[in-house]
């Protein structure tokens, strides 16, 4: 079970949860979901979504390093910057894989997946806006 979390990251908000059944590509996933955003809004994905620009020209990818071609210490800064953005993201993340559904293998009704998984991200949020 593949799932894919759209999250504002001033708000800590889940704004979208996106699912899919079986093995498949983050960038393959995003491009199926129908997930639109504003063309001024930044998109921040990690290094599965390389190539992300082509479909939302306002996105940030981290840096990839080659045998090649090392990273510069001006790219190395711009992918430490990244992280510590992308890790407000990953705390919203590690609230939802609290419930054990989430953590674990899934092993229940694979056509009720999304539904819990939206419902574990209400859970969520509400637990979030109740704290702000």
């Amino acid at each position: 079970m593949k799932t894919q979390v759209v999250i504002n990251v001033t708000t800590h908000m889940i704004m979208c949860v996106v699912t899919a059944v079986g093995s498949m590509h983050d960038l393959t996933l995003f491009r199926h979901s129908g997930v639109h955003l504003h063309p001024e809004t930044a998109l921040i994905g990690d290094a599965g979504y390389q190539g992300i620009w082509r479909e939302h020209g306002h996105s940030i990818t981290p840096h990839k390093v080659t045998r090649a071609r090392p990273l510069t210490p001006e790219e190395r800064q711009e992918n430490r910057a990244l992280a510590s953005t992308r890790l407000r993201v990953e705390h919203v993340i590690r609230r939802l894989k609290i419930f054990r559904v989430l953590k674990d293998v899934y092993r229940h009704r694979r056509r009720r997946f999304a539904l819990r998984v939206n419902l574990i991200a209400a859970v969520c949020n509400h637990a979030i806006a109740g704290t702000a």
